[in-house]
Order: C-alpha cells, then sequence, then structure tokens
C-alpha cells in the first residue's frame, strides 16, 4: 500500500468517527417535545395552514388540530388556487366547525414564491400571542399543542422547530426521505447550534414551526424570504441573525407527515430545496455532495477490490471495514432515533447514490431556471462560486 492512500483511508475513518461523535451528542441534546413540564398559562396560539391541491390529506389534518386538547387556539387555512376539490371540502369543514376559518389566497403579486405569500396572508389574519406553521401532510396528537407550548415557554424559545416522525409508504420514500435527515443528524451538533449565533449552524423544519408572533414580525415574517426556495431555513437563520432564541426538538411522538408521494414527489421536492439550502454557493456544494459519496462508497469499493485480490498494493483492509463499520452504526443510530425502520440503515450506500444524484439535478436545475414545485416555475437563481 502507498503512503498517501493509507493516509487517506486513515482520514476517512477519523472524519467518520466525528460524524458518529456528533450522532451520538445529539442523541443527549434533542429533547423529546413530551419531556417538558406543562405550561403555566396558555396563551393563544393561531394554526395556519397554506394549501394547494392538498384534497386527499387536508380533512384528516384539520380533524387532528382541531381536536387539540388546548384551550384556546385557532386554525387558519388558506387555499392557493386548488383546482382538486380541496376548497369544496375546506368549505364543509369551515361551516362544522367554530374555530376554523377558511381564507381564499389573494393574487401572487411580483417577486413572490406561493406558498410564502399564502404563509404571509395567513399570519396577517391570525389572532394569537403564538404562531404555528404547519403543513397540510401532517397528523397531529391532541397534546401537540399543548406540548408545544410548554417546549416554547421552558426554553424561552422564538422560534421552536422540530423532527417530525416520517411516513414512509413507497421505497421511493423510503430511499430518499431518510439519507437527508440523515445528513442532518449527522452533521449538525444540536447543542452547539442551540449556543451560537451562526446562523447557517440551524435546522429549521417548515412542516412544524412555532413561533411567537413578536418574533415572527421582528424578523420579517415571509415577506423577508419570499424569493428564498426554503423559506423555512431561512426564517430560522433570520432567528439568530436577529439574535433572538431558535431551538429544536423532537416532535415525533406527537406529530408524523408524509413529506413527499413517492420517488417523482420526493426527486421533485429536494431538486427545489438542496441548492438553496448551501446558498447556491457552488464551490461548497460541489465538496459537500462528492465529500458526503466519497466516505460512503469508498470504503465498501475497496473491500470489495481486495475480495477479488485487487488493489492489495493500494488499500489498506483494516481503515476500510472500520470506516463501514463506523458508517453502519452511525446510519443505525439516525434511523432508530428518528423513527425510521432500522433496515435501512444496511441500504445506505443506495441512500447516498440516489442522494447525490438528486443533489446535482438540484444544482442543474435551480441555475437553469427548470425547478417547479405545486405546479409553478421557480425563479431562476444566481449561482455563486464561493
Amino acid at each position: 500500500m502507498t503512503p498517501f492512500w493509507f493516509r487517506h483511508q486513515v482520514g476517512i475513518v477519523v472524519f467518520v468517527g466525528i460524524l458518529l461523535l456528533i450522532a451520538l451528542s445529539n442523541l443527549l441534546a434533542l429533547r423529546r417535545l413530551r419531556s417538558y413540564p406543562s405550561p403555566v398559562r396558555f396563551p393563544r396560539v393561531s394554526v395556519l395552514i397554506p394549501v394547494r391541491n392538498e384534497h386527499a390529506v387536508i380533512g384528516d389534518c384539520l380533524r387532528s388540530l382541531l381536536a387539540q386538547d388546548y384551550p384556546d387556539f385557532e386554525v387558519l387555512v388558506l387555499d392557493d388556487g386548488s383546482v382538486d376539490g380541496t376548497a369544496e371540502l375546506l368549505a364543509e369543514l369551515d361551516h362544522a366547525h367554530d374555530r376554523l376559518r377558511v381564507l381564499t389566497g389573494r393574487p401572487l403579486p411580483e417577486g413572490w414564491l406561493g406558498k410564502h405569500w399564502a404563509c404571509q396572508q395567513l399570519a396577517e389574519a391570525a389572532s394569537g400571542e403564538l404562531l404555528l406553521f404547519t403543513d397540510a401532510d401532517t397528523l397531529h396528537h391532541p397534546q401537540m399543542l399543548q406540548a408545544g407550548v410548554a417546549a416554547l415557554c421552558a426554553e424561552r424559545a422564538d422560534l421552536l422547530s422540530g423532527f417530525l416522525r416520517q411516513r414512509l409508504l413507497t421505497w421511493g420514500e423510503r430511499l430518499t426521505i431518510p439519507a437527508v435527515f440523515w445528513c442532518f443528524f449527522s452533521f449538525l451538533p444540536i447543542a452547539l447550534a442551540h449556543r451560537v449565533r451562526t446562523p447557517d449552524l440551524s435546522l429549521t423544519n417548515g412542516q412544524w414551526m412555532f413561533f411567537r408572533r413578536t418574533a415572527y414580525e421582528a424578523v420579517g415574517g415571509h415577506a423577508a424570504v419570499r424569493t428564498s426556495p426554503i423559506d423555512d431555513i431561512a426564517l430560522g437563520r433570520r432567528v439568530k441573525e436577529h439574535r433572538l432564541r431558535w431551538r429544536v426538538v423532537d416532535a415525533g411522538e406527537l406529530v408524523c407527515c408524509r413529506m413527499y408521494s413517492g420517488f417523482r414527489g420526493a426527486l421533485e421536492g429536494f431538486t427545489k430545496n438542496l441548492f438553496a439550502v448551501f446558498d447556491f454557493r457552488l464551490a461548497e456544494y460541489l465538496f459537500v455532495w462528492l465529500w458526503v459519496l466519497l466516505i460512503s462508497e469508498e470504503p465498501l469499493l475497496v473491500l470489495a477490490l481486495r475480495a477479488l485480490g485487487l488493489g492489495s498494493q493500494t488499500f489498506a483492509v483494516w481503515p476500510a471495514v472500520l470506516a463501514a463499520a463506523e458508517m453502519l452504526a452511525l446510519w443505525g443510530i439516525v434511523m432508530a432515533r428518528l423513527r425510521f425502520p432500522l433496515y435501512l440503515a444496511f441500504l445506505y450506500p443506495i441512500h447516498v447514490l440516489l442522494l447525490v444524484f438528486i443533489a446535482f439535478r438540484s444544482m442543474l436545475w435551480t441555475a437553469t431556471g427548470r425547478a417547479m414545485w405545486k405546479g409553478r416555475n421557480l425563479p431562476r437563481q444566481r449561482v455563486r462560486w464561493i
């Protein structure tokens, strides 16, 4: 074996070991939503849901929200030009429930993305001291609101977001969605992110965002991020930029979500999001995804070559075995903690290959203005080298 390749292999072992330590630290740092004491008071909460062609899921979502065991809340839904029967279903539910208000979206102004404009209208119509933005494909335990308010108050948070339990109904979803959460849980040290003001060191999940109204208004609301494909992450970063308190919890015991429907839904959704997470910085983006591909696939490739009697003069076996074992342990920790099926950890090479493919698609589609979401073209973004 050559000294260069041996040091390279050992470097991978060390790096994956660091990721393993981050994931282990996150097991302690990520508190469960149910672990907080009951709130001393119950401020009014406005639950805000933008919908566009969500007939298949919005009924169950609203019924779970309207059944909340919380004394003072309202549920506002804004229909953003649905053509699939969503508006008719919302009208029926609106008539039957006093806590529910259904709004019709105003025309989309120039320079806004659709969901962002819908969320801005919802916030302006809300009467609550606290604002909970959630998605139409979420389902909520009756104690969710009380537990969310308890956590937000105990943490003195201005924005509380959470990891939800993701419902994976197809193999396309199983092979794509867990990989994104693996990235966040392995690369984001949550305890450190809670303590430092660095905006990029944050993760906000738009499926469940609990704001104090004062904080939402202080950061400019959705108007401040109206052109960003990742309004949730962008809002979380603005919270930290304004020296407000951002916190993330494990809400998976009380909230579940089907993030995307099938491989096509995941492909389009992550194509919209992944390049935007890096603020369209090309050099950093390419380096990160090529490095993730390398640390995940190279040890297995080395072992395959050695099993075929090849590469003995170049690669050592034990660093490859150790790196592969570390990676499997890392994936196992993340899958178990975030309630994904544990067997998916053994498929991590496939997860990574698919995710890197989608990452490059995201870069190309975003840079050329081909990205779409909910039937609308997303604006072409300016790509920067650094």
